[in-house]
């Protein structure tokens, strides 16, 4: 077997291989593969790499697919020094030409992308190249390498690459698993694209414990998925809060079936309302429901746990592990009391040190600090609590506002979804003033009567100065609101 003391999760599958070979890792419909032919893919898939001519540092795009090939692609990169461009092969045009035309890659990897004037091959390419017998010529890599650049989804401008290091990637793995408390003995269905940081975050925690990872299409087929949680026996899964509005709509309560079988639940991406927490307490007694904050820059900063924290429920939770620290900041990067709100950072071992292109990483960081972006506080015991993105403060008379506050206050009269926005002041008086926009759906309300109710729980200041209804509020794929759609 290989050695690759760079890495340590390629370190944690080779001991697992070693260890328990005859232990399934992945499981892709019919097909099986234990740890051992895990390593021995790796490798092969390695040598049809070398033998294509790529070498230490440089990039590939990697289409995410749920194929064992693609974790084969995966790894073997990382165990040459090839760093991954892991994309959504479903993403649109401009968006994979524009990622194509940042990193410019060696070769393209991906069923479904075919680019004029570049080397593009199938997922499964190696397949047919049967090297398992080839002697790698294997550099000298270090963990402090990057491994993955991986493209921010974004809901303003240009996405950006974030690079991150084998040892950045490893870091995740091993503070979700503490947390978690993710082991050999599980099985893990994911559904969750392994084009977000989400969906391959899980990939690698699972593989590094040596438990045993179901690679399922999507949610889209509720029934395949509880089929599968069922055959499977499985014990855990990931999902993102828009997931679970689509069970619940879909199935009802039909999972608490599988309450005293799940171990963990892993939720991330996007907020969840204080309502659907506590109904997943109550469907799963005994499961531990983590859920994540952190960015793809930062992933998995922080973690709560809605049993165990039933009493900061509306908190993002406390730093991960000892080996992540956070803090709130004023505009120069000064520490802020407990209480008073600022902009939240992290440093730690699974935080970038940097983008992929030098100008990206303009006012990122205070020092060792990665600037999240995020507008928060943290109270006496440590937990951490947002009330908005600092790009999208609302600055009303030099009272900065968050748009989180004025849609919480709003969905909580009643309203399916909204979302809210700075608008210039019609008066010309206060510089910014909040515009918010309503989704129409079952309940319509009239808006002078949403004013007078919202007087009630906000501010003047805070009350929106504008209000349309729309058909659809514009949400990424995990649920975050794309308020630049909202200001063209």
């Amino acid at each position: 077997m290989f050695s690759a003391p760079h890495s340590q999760l390629l370190c944690d599958i080779v001991r697992n291989a070693e260890h328990t070979p005859d232990k399934l890792a992945l499981v892709e419909g019919a097909a099986s593969v234990t740890y051992a032919q895990l390593v021995a893919n790796i490798e092969s898939a390695a040598a049809s790499l070398q033998a294509l001519g790529l070498k230490q540092g440089d990039h590939i795009i990697l289409a995410a697919q749920k194929e064992v090939q693609f974790v084969y692609l995966y790894f073997a990169a990382h165990l040459l020094g090839i760093v991954n461009v892991v994309v959504d092969s479903a993403s649109p045009r401009e968006r994979l030409n524009y990622i194509i035309g940042v990193v410019n890659p060696s070769v393209i990897f991906g069923d479904d992308l075919s680019i004029e004037g570049l080397r593009c091959l199938p997922l499964n390419y190696f397949d047919d190249k049967n090297r398992a017998g080839d002697a790698l010529e294997l550099s000298h890599v270090e963990d402090a390498d990057v491994a993955d650049v991986m493209f921010t989804t974004g809901t303003t401008g240009l996405p950006k690459g974030v690079c991150l290091t084998h040892a950045n990637i490893a870091g995740s793995a091993g503070n979700t698993n503490s947390f978690i408390g993710t082991n050999s003995s599980d099985i893990e269905a994911l559904a969750l694209p392994l084009s977000h940081s989400f969906g391959l975050g899980r990939l690698r925690c699972v593989l590094t414990v040596g438990a045993t990872l179901v690679l399922v299409g999507n949610f889209a087929n509720l029934k395949s998925f509880f089929t599968v949680l069922e055959t499977e026996h499985v014990t855990g899964f990931g999902m993102v809060p828009a997931v679970w509005q689509y069970i619940k709509r879909i199935s009802g309560r039909r999972m608490t079936k599988f309450s005293e079988q799940l171990r963990y639940i892993e939720i991330g991406s996007a907020a969840l309302p204080l309502e659907d927490k506590q109904q997943l307490m109550e469907m799963f007694p005994n499961t531990r429901l983590c859920m994540h904050y952190g960015l793809t820059e930062a992933s998995r900063a922080m973690f709560t746990e809605f049993h165990s924290n039933a009493d900061n429920l509306d908190s993002v939770g406390r730093p991960a592990t000892d080996k992540v620290e956070a803090l709130v900041v004023d505009d120069l990067g000064n520490p802020l009391a407990d209480g008073v709100d600022g902009e939240i950072c992290v440093r730690g071992n699974m935080v970038t040190h940097s983008y992929f292109l030098p100008q990206d990483n303009d006012d990122a960081f205070f020092g060792e600090w990665f600037r999240t972006g995020d507008w928060g506080h943290r109270d006496k015991d440590g937990y951490f609590y947002l009330t908005g993105r600092k790009k999208e403060l609302i600055n009303v008379g030099g009272e900065k506002v968050s748009p989180v506050t004025i849609e919480d206050a709003i969905k909580s009269l009643g309203i399916e979804d909204c979302a809210c926005i700075a608008v210039p002041d019609p008066k010309g008086v206060l510089g910014e003033v909040p515009k918010v926009f309503l989704q129409r759906g079952r309940v319509m309300m009239v808006v002078d009567d949403l004013k007078q109710r919202l007087a009630q729980l906000l501010p003047p200041h805070e009350i929106p100065v504008q209000w349309e209804w729309i058909d659809q509020i514009p949400r990424t794929s995990s649920g975050k609101i794309q308020r630049l759609k909202l200001k063209q």
